[in-house]
């Protein structure tokens, strides 16, 4: 086979342990346990056996609730990500370990102890991925309930970012820490650090988010963006615009890696694998799921349609409260009109509304077509590399590895090796300067 190699081009790949979401297929014979260690580690070797940048956890400060019940479609016990990584570092080599940690309900001193302490037990591994929290539900866990204005959420989080770093900094190579001080709008401490200063300087940090807010606080502080654009317009149009906001920041393309997140459904020829991604939605948007999603974007109680009949006919509740603890839809009325036209032009059922319209396979095909359309996204400009969020734990990475990887490895694409042993060294980022 003739493969035409892209001088420079490298693919970064990671791998995202699924759940709480309708992503994850519960019901597979091969679904394994959320929560037992030996799917965090399989699927953790997995990523490493393919070479992959990093091993990402999300997680959740609340148990979610619909219609003031605890949400039983996608509730899962997950234990919190730092201890996991933790036990992780020791079962792996290379691989980067980034955990999902709130700027809004943690503080800078024990949050920056915490991932200093990952960042040495895994020489040079961890990786922070940053999200806010501003809503009284979650922060009801922490007596915190409302306090922090939504407006707020990206300024405490850059302060937080920010004391984490002097933190980090305030130990120099081969000394003793110097005393730090940080007033602030948000935190005002003072003390020394006890951790020496960790073997990447500072642990990489991820940022998800797609607003203005979110945009701009990646540019001014990210390494890496977890983004769920998914074709390549909107990717081009993604990476242009928060790439183009880092020299205000006296920052350069290369020192931000933006990766979407992925599914990848491979079959041995192209109709094999749309009918294997067709049975997968089947099989995450069930009756109940479909149902429910659509009460969450109408915010009200709709248990007496039919999933297989139409959508409602009712138009949506604008400040409904019926989903606590998860992503709002934004404008109801908005998604509600578009959920509708797709059912009219289509002729979709409900449930069949539903499916067509929350698609999360990125990539469906044969594996020589996904790893020359991954290819093509990443050299349109559309990312720097991937997420890959498998439909089934722990194994759902397995195939991707054994079968795509090889053909990108076989473009000139992929690393055929690890060349470094930090997680900066993967994502081809340097060690920051100590600043004094």
């Amino acid at each position: 086979m003739t493969v035409r190699r892209t001088a420079g081009l490298r693919i970064h790949l990671a791998a995202h342990f699924p759940g709480v979401n309708n992503t994850t297929v519960w019901a597979d014979p091969r679904s394994g346990s959320q929560i037992e260690f030996s799917s965090f580690e399989h699927l953790a070797r997995t990523a490493e056996r393919g070479l992959f940048d990093f091993f990402f956890l999300a997680e959740g400060l609340r148990l979610r609730e619909h219609k003031g019940r605890i949400h039983d479609l996608d509730v899962v016990g997950r234990p919190e990500s730092l201890t996991v990584l933790n036990a992780l570092a020791a079962v792996t080599d290379r691989l980067g370990l980034a955990a999902t940690v709130s700027a809004t309900f943690n503080e800078p001193y024990d949050l920056a102890r915490r991932l200093a302490t990952l960042d040495h037990l895994s020489g040079g591994r961890a990786a922070w991925n940053v999200v806010t929290s501003p809503d009284a539900f979650t922060g009801a866990n922490f007596r915190r309930g409302g306090f922090l204005d939504r407006s707020e959420r990206y300024t405490r989080a850059a302060e937080f970012v920010a004391t984490a770093r002097e933190l980090w900094d305030s130990w120099p190579p081969g000394g003793t820490p110097r005393p730090f001080a940080h007033r602030g709008l948000h935190f005002d401490i003072a003390g020394e650090f006890t951790v020496p200063r960790p073997p990447q300087g500072h642990p990489v940090v991820i940022q998800a988010g797609d607003s203005d807010e979110g945009r701009e606080f990646a540019a001014a502080a990210a390494d890496v963006v977890f983004t769920r654009h998914g074709t390549q317009e909107a990717g081009r149009a993604f990476c242009a615009d928060v790439k183009g906001r880092l020299a205000r920041y006296g920052r350069t393309p290369d020192q931000l890696k933006i990766m979407p997140g992925v599914t990848v459904v491979l079959g041995d020829t192209a109709a094999e694998a749309q009918e294997r991604a067709a049975e997968i939605r089947q099989q995450q948007v069930s009756p109940q799921t479909a149902l429910l999603m659509v009460e969450q974007v109408w915010g009200m109680d709709l248990s007496g349609y039919d999933p297989d009949g139409p959508l409602p006919d009712v138009d949506p509740v604008a400040d409904s409260e019926i989903t606590q603890g998860r992503v709002r839809h934004g404008d109801r009325l908005a998604t509600a009109g578009k959920w509708r036209a797709l059912s009219r032009e289509k002729g979709l059922s409900l449930r069949q509304t539903v499916i067509e319209a929350s698609g999360r396979q990125s990539f469906i095909g044969t594996p020589e077509a996904v790893a020359a359309e991954m290819e093509a996204f990443v050299r349109q400009d559309a990312a720097d590399g991937f997420i890959l969020v498998p439909h089934l734990t722990p194994g759902g990475l397995d195939e991707f590895v054994d079968r795509v990887v090889p053909l990108l490895q076989e473009r000139g694409v992929f690393r055929t090796e690890y060349e470094g042993t930090t997680l900066r060294s993967h994502l081809g980022l340097a060690v920051p300067v100590q600043k004094e």
